[in-house]
């Protein structure tokens, strides 16, 4: 059956959190997945509030930038979680926005080389395992935690462009999609993935999740446009969805069959409602998804 989430987006101020999390939990929502953008929120802390406010809901961050992150410290910090919250917490990482990794200082001169480093080395510390390594980027001797998950957690890779699918296919647990993908582009996604796993010689579980833009209710087609327009996107079929939840499902659905095995729903940045946006997904889109 494929997974349904919804995003708490990082537009909204840290203490609106709090509400939005209970609702999800409240209505039976799978998943909730948070932004680490720059410079908003910290993944971490809000994963970490969110997970201690309830009790079955799972929380994600799509994604973590490891330009940002020493892979130590975020190994630490996944291992934490995990133990409190036993297989509760998703892990995204990903290059993060050029832009705003210059504007902080930490711009890797090879964001592809730094990725397959950095998730190489996470894995292996979460497997329990202690790591000495000395890549272009990522350097350890003789790591190991000492709090090490009792059973490994996946780690998801965010990946858009073919050389990151590629990759995120050869090292990571599963890969995350942006709001950018119709059927047809996740359909290639997969492809691009699986030519990662095989030049891998991985035939492990690889989990696709793909997030949906998504606005219901009062004027759902105009900021469903407003937002594709900010993010350069002319509209097109399936590329996002507004209307009821048997619109919403229906894109579900085909996402799904193109490969999703998790599908979010990310409402647009002006979502009058975030709250009802998280029970419409639970109470209403979730039936109608098989």
């Amino acid at each position: 059956m494929t997974a349904l989430g919804a995003v708490f987006r990082p537009q909204l101020p840290p203490e609106r959190l709090r509400a939005v999390v209970e609702a999800a939990e409240q209505a039976g929502l799978e998943q909730l997945w948070l932004w680490e953008d720059s410079f908003f929120e910290s993944g971490m802390a809000t994963a970490s509030a969110a997970l201690a406010w309830t009790g079955r809901l799972r929380v994600g961050i799509g994604l973590m930038p490891v330009p940002l992150r020493n892979v130590a410290l975020t190994a630490m910090e996944i291992a934490t979680l995990e133990r409190m919250f036993p297989g509760r917490f998703l892990a995204g990482v990903g290059h993060g926005v050029q832009d705003w990794m210059g504007q902080a200082g930490v711009r890797a001169e090879s964001p592809m080389t730094l990725l397959r480093e950095y998730v190489t080395a996470l894995r292996a510390l979460l497997r329990g395992e202690r790591v000495t390594t000395e890549g272009r980027y990522v350097r350890l001797t003789d790591v190991a935690l000492d709090w090490p998950p009792v059973t490994a957690p996946p780690v998801y890779v965010g990946a858009v462009k073919p050389r990151t699918l590629r990759l995120a296919g050869e090292v990571a647990d599963g890969t995350i999609l942006d709001g950018s993908n119709t059927p047809d582009t996740v359909r290639a996604a997969c492809r691009v993935i699986d030519e990662g796993r095989s030049a891998a010689g991985r035939d492990d579980r690889h989990e696709v999740i793909t997030n949906l833009t998504t606005a219901t209710g009062p004027d759902a087609d105009a900021r469903l446009r407003a937002e594709l327009a900010f993010w350069g996107h002319e509209p097109a079929p399936d590329l996002g969805v507004a209307g009821d939840e048997h619109a919403v499902a229906g894109v579900v659905r085909r996402l799904a069959e193109a490969g999703a095995g998790t599908v979010v729903l990310t409402p647009t940045a002006d979502e009058p409602d975030p709250e009802g946006f998280v029970r419409f997904a639970a109470e209403k889109v979730r039936p109608l998804v098989y």
